[in-house]
């Protein structure tokens, strides 16, 4: 159930609270608000009388902040900007519901963008959000209802949806390496690229290829897009999910340089947390992928 409505102060009250703390000033918040200085000084009066406590110290002809003030107005702002986000969603799709749904941009990109368009046919009530994250999170702290996650089963709270097991080839530009190595050792004679959450990828393609305990340096990248761009223009050598790189090797862009793709250290899933119920759009989009990896 709510908490008592006398812990929930009115909708003019904080938003005049929150325009003071995020602009600095009662007339700079007045004239966002289109309202006069006297208005919003009353309505920060109003606030302070239903919580019962100081918000402000006033010095003079201005109004600062007090620290427990700046903490609580924190809170605010981020259940405001969830309202506003509701009402979007809401505006955008009223007859049915929105999946906000975490990705990692690579597999977004390549994997799961191509096949949204029959998902949007088979579901036309449901608007799917994507927005991109890099590593897991707290499911409770934010609007997801599910994510794409790479990697082992080790997202805590959370069931798993298996999607796809990656396999990664080591690839390089033709003007690099104008032909593949005789020797898997020879790979460390080259600079090479790596992603900075996988760092023992060489390792783990060097040991596949019989050579164990060896982890060469290599330039870092935070997204397989930049790292791709920079194999593509002849930085380096790298290890590349073979469904990133379909049409790249098609096009000669990017050539073998030892040996076939290996099995990668992890799957990508879908999960979504455990204890929370379902919602009918998660439902809905569980079913269909499951169609999807299992035709």
């Amino acid at each position: 159930m709510l908490v008592s409505r006398r812990y929930l102060p009115s909708m003019p009250s904080l938003l005049a609270l929150e325009a003071v703390d995020r602009l600095g000033s009662a007339s700079a918040a007045a004239e966002e608000l289109n309202l006069t200085q006297g208005a919003v000084s009353r309505q920060l009066q109003v606030l302070e009388g239903q919580l019962g406590v100081a918000l402000f110290i006033r010095e003079k002809h201005r109004l600062r902040l007090t620290q427990g003030a700046r903490d609580y107005c924190g809170e605010v702002r981020r259940m405001l900007q969830g309202i506003g986000q509701a009402t979007l969603t809401l505006r955008a799709n009223p007859g049915g519901g929105a999946l906000n749904l975490a990705i990692l941009p690579a597999f977004g990109m390549h994997w799961l963008a191509p096949r949204l368009a029959r998902f949007a046919g088979q579901h036309p009530e449901v608007t799917v959000n994507l927005s991109t994250r890099l590593k897991p999170f707290a499911f409770e702290t934010t609007q997801f209802d599910a994510a794409i996650h790479y990697g082992r089963q080790d997202w805590p709270g959370v069931e798993y949806l298996p999607l796809m097991q990656e396999e990664m080839l080591a690839v390089a530009a033709p003007a690099l390496l104008a032909a593949a190595l005789p020797r898997a050792e020879d790979v460390l004679t080259l600079p090479l690229l790596q992603l900075e959450s996988r760092t023992g990828d060489w390792g783990r393609w060097l040991a596949h290829h019989g050579l164990p305990g060896l982890r060469p340096p290599a330039m870092l990248f935070d997204q397989f897009a930049t790292m791709m761009q920079g194999a593509i223009h002849g930085l380096g050598a790298a290890l590349m999910p073979t469904f990133l790189i379909e049409r790249d090797l098609e096009a000669g862009r990017l050539v073998p340089i030892f040996g076939g793709p290996i099995a990668s250290a992890g799957s990508y899933h879908l999960v979504w947390p455990k204890e929370s119920p379902a919602r009918a759009p998660l439902v809905s989009f569980r079913t269909w992928l499951t169609g999807e990896i299992n035709p």
